[in-house]
């Protein structure tokens, strides 16, 4: 069985380079590539299985896979890098599926709207390199200092922030403020559908202004996503680096990402409906 999983893997990573491609996240991966006058110059896959089990005649094999992407784009070379947790399914020792494993959705009543705000204002100046240290260093690992959930984009982007000097406030009401205090938080703090209109109508703690296109944004702000642009936002990233266009590289959790073009067209949850939100935080309250 390791020596399937070896040869999916190398498959799976050689699929990035040949023009016969039927996988559609990887087909898009390479249009977003050729948008951006870049080009992919080599790829690495390490798997490691996490769960195995035999129900006859088939074997499910779950595990986690990180890819290394060397991306080249006028003269200039990064490394863009992301995790996957994936379910391979062998019968008879013949691969019959392999498919990416998604976390479970958000709890339907942390989904709402922030709507209430603390009257008492909170000043902070925001260290935009403290934050993306944090995003770097944490990219691919969890905090023991925090909660961790399933779908843990909004509460690694909120670490970043409060790493950078932004203070919590409002606990502990979990419709009030952004905040994390041991097994409890904020709606805020851990739902990308509510942080994003926080971030829009806060008037008190973070202060964002919202731009209108990406390459207005600097290192430490943050982007948010409605993938099915149905008016319900689905993830949250933070600004690390540009790219040589001067556009945003990001990175997030839940699919953990490091260095991930800010469009996530390449995602397998982008949809031609997509729609974002650019958020610039105000460095000084």
């Amino acid at each position: 069985m390791r020596k399937q999983l070896h040869d999916l893997l190398d498959q799976r990573v050689r699929s990035f380079f040949t023009t016969d491609v039927t996988d559609e996240e990887i087909e898009r991966k390479k249009q977003l590539l050729a948008k951006r006058q870049a080009k992919l110059v080599k790829c690495e896959g390490k798997g490691v299985v996490i769960e195995r089990k035999h129900l006859v005649p088939c074997t499910f094999v779950s595990y986690i896979v990180h890819f290394r992407f060397f991306i080249w784009q006028d003269g200039w070379m990064y490394v863009e890098e992301k995790q996957e947790t994936r379910e391979a399914v062998f019968e008879r020792g013949e691969l019959v599926s392999d498919h990416l494993v998604v976390p479970r959705l958000e709890m339907e009543q942390m989904e709402k709207k922030q709507e209430h705000h603390d009257d008492e204002r909170v000043r902070y100046t925001y260290d935009r390199l403290a934050a993306v240290k944090y995003a770097e260093i944490w990219w691919n690992d969890y905090n023991p200092a925090f909660h961790t959930f399933p779908v843990d984009c909004t509460n690694f982007v909120s670490q970043c922030l409060y790493a950078g000097g932004i203070p919590m406030m409002g606990c502990p009401n979990k419709t009030k403020g952004w905040w994390m205090r041991k097994n409890d938080w904020s709606y805020t703090w851990t739902v990308a559908h509510a942080f994003r209109w926080y971030l829009s109508g806060s008037k008190t703690g973070i202060q964002a202004v919202e731009k209108k296109s990406p390459e207005q944004l600097s290192l430490g702000d943050v982007i948010c996503y409605d993938f099915q642009g149905d008016g319900r936002f689905d993830h949250t990233t933070i600004v690390v680096a540009k790219d040589k266009q001067g556009m945003p590289l990001v990175n997030a959790h839940t699919s953990n990402s490091r260095m991930r073009y800010w469009s996530y067209e390449d995602s397998t949850a982008y949809t031609p409906n997509i729609q974002y939100k650019f958020f610039h935080i105000i460095d000084r309250i």
